[in-house]
């Protein structure tokens, strides 16, 4: 069976997990209050500095010195993430906080790469604005062996109604 015929046999189940459970967790306070202070820092970054954000993140990724890539897990949001994921029964395999720019704000474990602005897990949703949910197709976790797709929503300012960044899920779809 392919990839996109599996998507599209949990594709309901996905989003219904997007409104519901997904979308809670993005209008959180945890995650609007960080997003938004990420945001004022990140607002003057052109993308020269985003390409050495995250070619410093990568590098990281590789090493064992780590300080960018701890700054960020040891933040309170990936600590919320991270507790989050742990009490999903293995329903999350993953979750993570992108800020305006596509840059990491949190995350429940370690990501590959720093900027996620260059895919669609943020261009779909932060691009496309509230209410907008972009679901991956499946895909066998090399490590893990878990069958899973990537379920992302827009996080929005409460205030305004406008997308201040995007949230990303891995669901495991065999707990679903």
């Amino acid at each position: 069976m392919s990839g996109t015929a599996l998507a599209n046999e949990f594709q309901s189940e996905l989003e219904a997990l997007a409104s519901g459970q997904i979308a809670e967790i993005a209008s959180s306070g945890e995650v609007i209050e960080a997003v938004k202070a990420q945001n004022l820092e990140t607002a003057g970054h052109d993308q020269a500095k985003i390409d050495e954000l995250d070619k410093t993140w990568r590098a990281e990724a590789e090493a064992v010195d780590q300080p960018m890539i701890d700054s960020v897990l040891d933040n309170s949001l990936s600590g919320y993430l991270a507790d989050l994921q742990d009490g999903s029964d293995g329903l999350f395999t993953e979750i993570f906080v992108m800020d305006a720019k596509g840059l990491n704000v949190g995350q429940s474990d370690v990501t590959s790469d720093f900027w996620q602005g260059d895919e669609a897990k943020w261009s779909d949703t932060y691009g496309a604005g509230a209410g907008s949910v972009h679901i991956s197709e499946l895909e066998q976790d090399e490590s893990t062996q878990l069958l899973q797709s990537q379920v992302s929503v827009p996080v929005v300012d409460p205030d305004s109604g406008q997308p201040i960044g995007a949230v990303t899920f891995g669901v495991n779809v065999e707990n679903l």
